[in-house]
Formats: structure tokens, C-alpha cells, sequence
């Protein structure tokens, strides 16, 4: 296992981290599985063994049971907790009342508190705001999460599905108030879903920022499972999400598919391992239903990919172009590719 520097911290976190949204199987999340306190214990342990030491959860998924079974775990199992960095998030609805949402001081101090409550821990290594909140000001939000890493209930503070310019706008009021400001993006990246590239991993890329992905699979659909004509079953089956272009997927799938082959390995091994090359990536989310797919994924991590079948791989998931991107290309080629002269 690999680790890289998050963002512009001193914290070191595997190049794979431990997605736990299966972890309970209640509500909404059911259909993304329900992974019982054994089986939970069993993947943790296999994850911790394998050298993960990022555990990522939420509030939100399967109602706070998630949290829960995480932080049972790790007392169960025993693990050392100054070797393991876990991760929350808070934003979605957690109640009826009309404040239990958001990221107001109000709902951020309670969310923080409850969190630490299910999983029985005394901080939270990486807190993270789970998605944008356009009611709240955002030095509200900022100066909430500065007062919690002050109280010492959380460390460092990431957020999620943000666009460039909301970080950027995050990050300028983090800097005059001289509050903390985010280290990390939690963002949706993969083969078939490479918007990302175009503002939000630059802007990471310049500001120092670490990029934590999720959904690298694409719901399953670069998981081997989907091909032409095939009756599959399964995440996507239920609900297409994250959304792709079909016509655009199936290229991929074929260059996918060819790839595996080659390296007699799964499409999703060589999905993942596609992500670890990218120089914007920090660590990626995997998850699993049972030990053998959990196996698969970790093995994703010994897996090289040759510069023919990157090159491959880039071609056939390549986004098309969009201005400003295709002017900037035209007008300065000298000066994107200096390296060429």
C-alpha cells in the first residue's frame, strides 16, 4: 500500500481508503448493501490488514447505523486508533425538524457531537461538509469548523461536491479570517465521469488540495459486470447513478474489457488502478459486499498499467471539448506543453 501527503497537511493516507455508504442497509442506502456488525468487523479488519488507514462514512448513510458499525469495529477489533484516521460528513437531513440540515453552527455543532457520539470516539480526524449549502454564508460555515478543530472534536476539515469556484471562495475567507481552511475534496472521478478535469482538478492541483474519490467504479458500471446485451443486476439496475452517456460507456467498456484482458486482471482492477495513475489523486474510495470483492479491489493497488494502454484508456474516455478549454489549447500550445520546445 501507498500513501500520499493529504493536500497541503502533513497527514499521510492510503492511496485506497475504506467507503463504508453498504454499512447498515437502511432507508435509501439499502440497495447498496447491508453489511452486518460480523460482516463489518471482518471488512475493516481485511482493509486495516491490507495497510488502509482512511475509514470514510457519513451521517447520513443508512440514518447514523454506519457510524455506528464503524465505531463498534474498531473497539471490537481492538485497532489502534492513533493509527487510524476516520472520516465523517454532515450536511443532508437527519430529522424532521426544519434545522436538521445544512451547514449552519447550529446543525454543524450538533452533527459533529452526534457523530462522535455513534462512533464512540473523541475527535474526528477529517470532517467534511457533504455538499454545498446555499442558504448558509459561508464564513457561518467556516468559522463553526474552525471553533470545532479549536475544541479539539475534529482535526482537519474537507468538503465534498463543490464546484471550483466555491472553494476557491472557501478558501480566500478561510485565509482572512486566518481560520482553517478545507484540505481535501471528496469528488466523483472515474473513467466514465471525467468532468472533474476540467476546473475542479486544476484548482486542486494549484491550491494544494488533496482529492478523495468516490464512486470509482461509476455505480458498478466499470465493474465488469455490464456489457452489451447483458441482463445485469445490481446497483445500476435500481439507480442509474452517477448518470454517463451511454454511447460514450460503451467505448470505454470495450477499451476496459481489452485492457483486463491484456493484464489478466479484472475491468474494475484496471478501472481503479487507471485513478492511482492520475497525479490529481489522492486516495479512492473502495467498497465491497463480501471478502473475494474486497480482495479484487485491494489488488488494484499492485497493478501497473503500461503507457500504451493509459494512453488507450485516456482516448476512449476522453471528455470533448468545451470552451474555455479548447481556446486555451489553441491560443498558448507552447505554454501548456513547454516541455515540446
Amino acid at each position: 500500500m501507498r500513501y500520499n501527503l493529504l493536500g497541503h497537511t502533513g497527514l499521510y493516507v492510503s492511496e485506497l481508503a475504506l467507503g463504508t455508504m453498504n454499512y447498515g442497509g437502511e432507508g435509501y442506502f439499502a440497495h447498496m448493501g447491508a453489511l452486518g456488525q460480523d460482516a463489518v468487523n471482518a471488512q475493516i479488519r481485511q482493509a486495516v490488514d491490507s495497510g488502509i488507514n482512511l475509514i470514510d462514512t457519513a451521517d447520513i448513510y443508512s440514518n447514523g447505523l454506519s457510524e455506528q458499525l464503524v465505531g463498534k469495529a474498531i473497539r471490537q477489533l481492538g485497532l489502534p486508533r492513533h493509527e487510524l484516521l476516520i472520516a465523517t460528513k454532515a450536511f443532508a437531513r437527519m430529522g424532521l425538524g426544519v434545522n436538521q440540515l445544512g451547514l449552519s453552527r447550529h446543525h454543524l455543532t450538533n452533527a459533529v457531537d452526534a457523530s462522535l457520539e455513534r462512533l464512540q470516539l473523541e475527535h474526528i480526524d477529517l470532517f467534511q461538509v457533504h455538499g454545498f449549502d446555499p442558504l448558509t454564508p459561508l464564513e457561518e460555515t467556516l468559522g463553526a469548523l474552525d471553533d470545532l478543530v479549536r475544541a479539539g472534536k475534529i482535526r482537519y476539515i474537507g468538503l465534498c461536491n463543490y464546484s471550483a469556484w466555491q472553494i476557491m471562495k472557501a478558501r480566500a475567507i478561510s485565509s482572512q479570517r486566518n481560520w482553517q481552511s478545507f484540505c481535501s475534496s471528496q469528488s466523483y472521478y472515474s473513467l466514465a465521469g471525467r468532468d472533474a478535469e476540467r476546473e475542479l482538478l486544476p484548482l486542486l492541483t494549484d491550491q494544494s488540495m488533496g482529492l478523495l474519490v468516490w464512486s470509482p467504479l461509476a455505480g458498478g458500471l466499470l465493474s465488469g459486470k455490464y456489457k452489451t446485451g447483458a441482463d445485469v443486476t445490481g446497483r445500476r439496475s435500481q439507480s442509474e447513478f452517477p448518470p454517463v452517456d451511454n454511447e460514450r460507456a460503451q467505448r470505454i467498456l470495450n477499451c476496459l474489457n481489452a485492457v483486463a484482458g491484456e493484464l489478466e486482471a479484472t475491468p474494475a482492477q484496471v478501472a481503479l488502478a487507471w485513478l492511482l495513475a492520475q497525479p490529481a489523486v489522492t486516495s479512492v474510495l473502495i467498497g465491497a459486499r463480501n471478502e473475494q470483492q474486497m480482495q479484487a479491489n485491494l489488488a488494484a493497488s499492485t497493478l501497473e498499467l503500461n503507457v500504451d494502454q493509459l494512453d488507450r484508456l485516456n482516448q476512449a474516455s476522453a471528455l470533448p471539448p468545451e470552451y474555455p478549454g479548447w481556446m486555451h489549447a489553441f491560443a498558448s500550445p507552447d505554454r501548456l506543453a513547454p516541455q515540446l520546445r
